[in-house]
């Protein structure tokens, strides 16, 4: 499995971003799909994540209300919509998936595919 994320930049207080994550590969119905995000001197934090099938999908404290993860399954990519962006959104994002029990569905370690990351910053 090999995944691309994509779509970040730079964007102004309260402004929105939707990040894109391309994969290739077989993605079984049972993949999780997450978003991480790590700023500098950060460790890796759990953004959301979404069950491939779309039966699950559950999102971190720090973006929750501001955040809708979805997939296209035609199209084998998964999306952030990030809304009321803050400067302490500020970080690179990452998606991620690995076949996982949802119980552990919160946990970088886990993952087993990772995408290059894309910038997002938020500044004006």
């Amino acid at each position: 499995v090999q995944l691309q994320a994509s779509g970040g930049g730079l964007v102004q207080p309260g402004g929105s971003l939707r990040l894109s994550c391309g994969t290739s590969g077989l993605i079984a119905s049972n993949y999780l799909m997450g978003w991480f995000r790590q700023a500098p001197g950060m460790q890796r934090e759990f953004v959301a994540v979404i069950r491939w099938d779309g039966s699950h999908i559950d999102y971190g404290d720090s973006m929750k209300g501001r955040v809708t993860i979805s997939r296209d399954k035609p199209k084998n990519t998964v999306y952030l919509q990030m809304n009321s962006l803050k400067p302490e959104d500020t970080a690179v994002y990452y998606c991620a998936a690995a076949r996982l029990i949802w119980g552990a569905r919160r946990r970088a370690d886990q993952y087993l595919y990772w995408g290059q990351g894309t910038q997002v910053t938020v500044s004006s």
